[in-house]
Parts: structure tokens; sequence; C-alpha cells
């Protein structure tokens, strides 16, 4: 099952502010947490203090709590890859290791008696993973997790990410990885912060259309906002985002027919298996409403992104959702009840045959 996370650094803010961001976060459906220990530069006890208090309240919320170290944190804080007791007694349910060792203590550390999750820096394109499972580790205490890049421009390419995801994918290993908020204010665990992303097309793109991507790609289980704090805005936008399948923001014609709206809005839309190149086709309307009356509405010439409803006059046609991948001269029989937001036009490429898909009114602004 997808999850949505926060992070949160408990050296940077009050206990007070993390604790109310949690509690809001909790309600509007996350229910995993990143938290870092690289950054930090307290002594074991305040740590533990620090920390116990807030992932505690946390748990009792329903997240899971992943704290991201390194094989330095463990030399500071005197902690040995064959006792993770420090990571029971600050309320993590797992730690993620920035920097790994070399594959045994990895697999020897998923069967710690504490049940803790050990998660694996997914953003290196190279076979540590392999080397990882070559030592036959507790896979279902295993997870992955990429970076995330505060200084503009150094985030990870797209085919890139695709490359190092599926080297975790192909064990079937939970996979997460972060999008930003551009909240005014924002900060991470680091003094540079120019919005805290895995992939670089996201730096400046909504956090929904970065949630929506990660949908679409469909490798990556758990998506984590990786900066404090968004707004309540961008909260409000990410809780009415279904995780199983891309929901595409659309607007529709201000008269557009109950039968044509309830078409776009309620109905299951998948793409048919037999791919256009031109549109994404969801036939099953067509079938459900067979005999209905499907009048020309608005037969314009079609761009892309256009959401189209064929008319009566295309026969057996009638009732098909479309949506344009390219520009097309329309027949006259078809009818151009709405579009994508043109934000969101980049997710049609990733509409896969037999794919779901759905689609949300929202009031979206002219090119």
């Amino acid at each position: 099952m997808r999850r949505l996370g926060i992070s949160i650094y408990p050296e940077k803010d009050s206990v007070e502010n993390i604790v109310e961001y949690i509690k809001k976060a909790g309600s509007s459906g996350f229910s995993r947490i990143f938290s870092c220990l690289l950054s930090v530069n307290k002594s074991k006890e305040e740590i533990i203090h620090d920390f116990r208090e807030i992932n505690l309240y946390a748990k009792s919320l329903g997240f899971e709590i992943i704290v991201d170290v390194s094989p330095a944190v463990f030399d500071k804080l005197d902690i040995s890859y064959k006792d993770l007791r420090f990571f029971k007694e600050i309320g993590a349910d797992g730690l993620r290791l920035d920097i790994g060792f070399t594959g045994l203590e990895e697999s020897l550390m998923t069967f710690n008696e504490y049940d803790l999750k050990i998660e694996i820096n997914m953003s290196n394109d190279v076979s540590t993973i392999d080397t990882i499972m070559n030592y036959e580790p507790n896979r279902y205490n295993l997870y992955g997790c990429h970076n995330f890049y505060p200084h503009n421009y150094s985030g990870l390419g797209l085919d890139f990410f695709k490359s190092c995801t599926g080297r975790f994918k192909k064990y079937g290993l939970n996979t997460a990885a972060f999008i930003t908020t551009r909240n005014t204010g924002s900060f991470g665990p680091w003094p540079t912060d120019f919005g805290l992303p895995s992939l670089e097309m996201h730096r400046n793109m909504g956090i929904d259309k970065q949630l929506k991507h990660m949908i679409a790609l469909g490798d990556i289980d758990d998506i984590i906002i990786s900066n404090c704090y968004p707004s309540d805005g961008e909260l409000e936008k990410i809780k009415c985002i279904p995780l199983d399948r891309v929901c595409f923001d659309v607007e529709l014609l201000p008269e557009l027919p109950k039968l044509e709206r309830t078409i776009v809005l309620k109905e299951m839309h998948f793409n048919r298996g037999d791919k256009s190149e031109n549109f994404i086709r969801s036939t099953a309307s067509r079938v459900k409403y067979k005999g209905e009356k499907f009048e020309v509405i608005n037969p314009a010439p079609i761009k892309r992104g256009d959401i189209i409803i064929e008319s009566s006059l295309y026969g057996h046609y009638a009732g098909e959702l479309q949506i344009a991948l390219s520009d097309m001269e329309n027949s006259g029989m078809s009818s151009v009840v709405g579009h994508i937001d043109k934000d969101e036009l980049f997710l049609l490429d990733y509409i896969r045959p037999w794919q779901k898909f759905a689609m949300k009114e929202a009031k979206i602004e002219e090119v």
C-alpha cells in the first residue's frame, strides 16, 4: 500500500511545533516519518530525550518512523550494527543508512531483535542492494529510500532515478522518495535549501504535481515531503489525491450535460490495451451507456490534453471518452468537453495500456 510521509528535524524546531505538524499530517492521511541524525550535534542522552518524546507521540497516531544515519553516526554515538537498542530507545521503527557497510552487516541488521526496518540509500546506480541480497537478508525488514538534494540543479535525472529504483523493485522491496514543499521559509537539515526534491525536475513544480508524478511512475511506495513545513493549502491538495492511480485536474465546459459530466468525473477509466499514439481511450462508458443519445456539443479543433466524448454520429463509439495526446483535426462528430490542467499534460505520457486513471474538476487558469 502506498503511503504519504513527512520529515521532521527535532534539532531545528520546538517539540510543540513538530508535534502540531505531526498531528496535522496525521489527520491529512500521512503515516510515515523521516527523521535525521546526520545533522544533530548533541550527546547520546540528549538525543534519546529529544527524539523519544516526539517519536512516541507520532507512534500513538500510527506513524512509522525511520531515522537517517551513517557509519559515522554509529561511531559518534558508540552504536554497533550488532546491537541496535539505541533506535528502539528513541522510539524509532527503523534506520536509514545514508552510507552503508559491506552488505553482510546490513543483512545481519535485518534480523535485529527489535524488528527494526533497515533502509538502504537508493540513489546510486550500483550493485549495493544485489550484494546485500546475496547475504540472504530478512527482506521483510529491508527498505530502500532515495536521497533529497538541497542544492539547485543537483537532483537526480529521471532516467537515472528510474534505473536506481528498478534495482530495488526487482526484489519486491518497499521504496521511498522525496517531494518538496515550495512554502516560503521552509527548511531541512542543512543550511542550503532550494527545495529538497529527489528528482531535479520537481524542484519548482507544485507539490501536488510532484506527488502525481511519483504515483504515475508506479515504482515508489512511500512519498515523503522532505522539508518543513508545507502550507495548509498544500496539505489540503495532497489530502484529496488518490494514491492508487493518476488523478488529473480537469476543467469542463460550464454547461456540460449531466451524463457527459458523470462519464468524465464518476466512471472508472482505463486506457485500452491496444494503445493509440493519438489519444488515451476509455471505452467502458460506451458500453454502459449504449443507446443513450450523445449530441455534438463542442466540435472544436482538438489539442493535446483535450477531453473528448464521441457523439452518437460516431455509431458504436458513442459515449467513448478520449484524451488527446496530440493536436488533431476534429471530424465534426467529436465533442471537446474539457481539458487537462496544462501543468499535468506531461503525466499523459505515463498512462500505459490498461492503466487506471481518474479525473477531478478543478479551476484551471487559461494559458
